[in-house]
């Protein structure tokens, strides 16, 4: 199934280009890169070789599409395993 800004969430996110715009904490916004890793709370996005960890539910992150397209995520929507993410319904909130 082909990504689309309606089924980002249950979809894989490894891969994709994200940055982060707007967070609780000053130091993660403008973290931009690729996504690497994901756990249930956390997302993982490297730039230059250098790796960060970013909670997920302090942020909203801009993800890029292969498409081109961008879709801004509140990290709340996607706080949990990834496997567990495609059972999981969602109200639309982005």
């Amino acid at each position: 199934m082909k990504i689309t800004p309606r089924n980002l969430v249950r979809h894989e996110l490894i891969g994709l280009k994200a940055k982060i715009v707007k967070s609780t904490h000053p130091g993660y916004i403008g973290i931009e890169g690729i996504v690497v890793d994901e756990t249930m709370k956390t997302i993982r996005i490297m730039k230059n070789e250098k790796i960060k960890t970013i909670p997920k539910k302090c942020v909203t992150i801009h993800f890029t599409l292969p498409d081109g397209s961008i879709v801004e995520v509140d990290g709340k929507v996607i706080v949990g395993r990834p496997e567990d993410r495609i059972k999981k319904k969602f109200r639309r909130r982005w």
